[in-house]
């Protein structure tokens, strides 16, 4: 009898488990439906990225070696084939990041959270203060950026001729032209990160 009855709580523990894991799980997959937007920005700048540093070579090749008066078309060819590559990769790097965010995010957050603490981060993450905080994330760092730039320009351009040209010697190629444009410092691109959950 003592037998059977140490098996019905065992069972019984078992489908208790069972039901807190289930609703661990749901928790989790709310957490990652509220960052979607932040794991798409993580999507996105990782597929712009390699674009961006071929358009840093771009720039530098087109002002040191291409006329000027063919630059125009050229330019408009890459456009051209930076947007193919955007339409075709963009959407991919969307999908997949968002079909690894459960095995990856989740399976974190279903680690490291209690269901309680799932709890107090979706309130955290659907507060009306937080979402006007992660509105405002983009808009912030282009703010920071652009005064950084704008900042640090006249250090920095200098530094930038001299490494063109120090490379440009490592390569054989032509000198840089003292008086040819250079490549501009870029703001970084900007992308909402997945919010932290409050500190205890």
């Amino acid at each position: 009898m003592k037998s059977l009855f140490a098996v019905a709580l065992v069972a019984l523990g078992a489908a208790a488990g069972a039901q807190s894991t289930a609703a661990k799980k749901e928790l989790v997959a709310k957490v990652l439906i509220l960052q979607q937007p932040a794991i798409e920005g993580v999507a996105r700048v990782l597929a712009e990225q390699p674009a961006a540093i071929m358009m840093q070579q771009v720039r530098m090749v087109m002002q040191t070696r291409i006329p000027p008066d063919k630059r125009d078309p050229i330019a408009k060819d890459i456009q051209a084939d930076l947007k193919k590559y955007g339409d075709d990769v963009l959407p991919l790097m969307r999908d997949r990041a968002i079909k690894l965010a459960p095995s990856t995010i989740g399976a974190m957050l279903d680690e490291r959270f209690t269901e309680d603490e799932l709890k107090q981060l979706i309130a955290l993450l659907e507060s009306p203060v937080n979402r006007k905080y992660q509105q405002m994330g983009g808009e912030m760092q282009k703010s920071l950026s652009d005064k950084l730039v704008a900042d640090v320009k006249g250090s920095i351009e200098p530094k930038i001729k001299a490494l063109e040209q120090a490379i440009a010697g490592h390569l054989g190629l032509p000198p840089v032209t003292p008086g040819a444009d250079t490549a501009p410092v870029a703001p970084a691109a900007t992308s909402k990160a997945p919010a932290k959950a409050a500190s205890k």
